[in-house]
């Protein structure tokens, strides 16, 4: 039997699942590098919006499997950052907004009248483990969050060069999320190093970042062969 990685060593194995990350699916290195026509770029917004909205029924799902009260004290916050709580409307609202910035009409974004099936069927197939497998696995999926600051300082830096017809207020979302993704992860890491110990749990735990990364690959997938995007 081989031994478990030192804490050190499994984070930064961790991490290094990065390189499988959606930053490098040519559908987004289009969007971010100005060559997305209008009708991708509200295609794209459109779409994300689905994972947007079931982001707090995923979290939710976490919350009702986990038996720790100090853990759900924690992350039940990421709902609330998500529906909106107080004066904050949450990032649904954000990203409602930046619907309406790319020039799409509220109703119809959350109408998901414009939903491909692809992306629908790897948003559900998300939610369904988070719903079925043991919560420390769900929380361990979450760990996509260590990549994502990269991908918003993409587009803020990007799309207002690329693309000044945006307004650039609907860029909130992204702004909002470099701040709340690093607290996710340092939760989300905290409790993935302490649960998955033994090598067979670690070995496990990088499948299961692997399949979350799969899944947003795949969502850029879809939306690439619809869209006439070659991956």
């Amino acid at each position: 039997m081989e031994s478990a990685w030192s804490a050190e060593d499994f984070e930064q194995k961790l991490r290094e699942q990065g390189r499988a990350y959606h930053i490098y699916h040519p559908f987004n290195v289009m969007l971010n590098s100005g060559r997305a026509t209008r009708e991708q770029i509200q295609g794209w917004v459109a779409n994300r919006y689905y994972y947007q909205i079931n982001i707090p029924r995923k979290d939710a799902a976490i919350l009702a499997n986990c038996p720790d009260r100090e853990v759900r004290r924690q992350w039940v916050e990421r709902i609330l950052d998500h529906d909106g709580h107080g004066d904050d409307a949450g990032g649904i609202e954000a990203w409602l907004r930046l619907a309406e910035a790319v020039g799409l009409e509220r109703t119809e974004v959350e109408s998901l009248s414009r939903l491909i099936p692809g992306v629908r069927f790897a948003v559900d197939a998300y939610v369904n483990f988070a719903r079925q497998q043991p919560w420390q696995e769900a929380v361990c999926s979450s760990l996509t969050e260590l990549f994502a600051p990269d991908i918003h300082r993409q587009r803020l830096s990007s799309w207002p060069e690329h693309y000044p017809w945006i307004d650039q207020q609907g860029l909130q979302y992204f702004r909002s999320r470099m701040s709340l993704a690093q607290r996710d992860v340092n939760h989300g890491l905290a409790v993935t190093l302490a649960y998955f110990k033994t090598h067979e749990q670690q070995r496990r735990a990088l499948e299961v970042l692997k399949f979350k990364l799969d899944i947003l690959w795949a969502m850029n997938d879809a939306m690439a062969r619809h869209f006439g995007v070659q991956s």
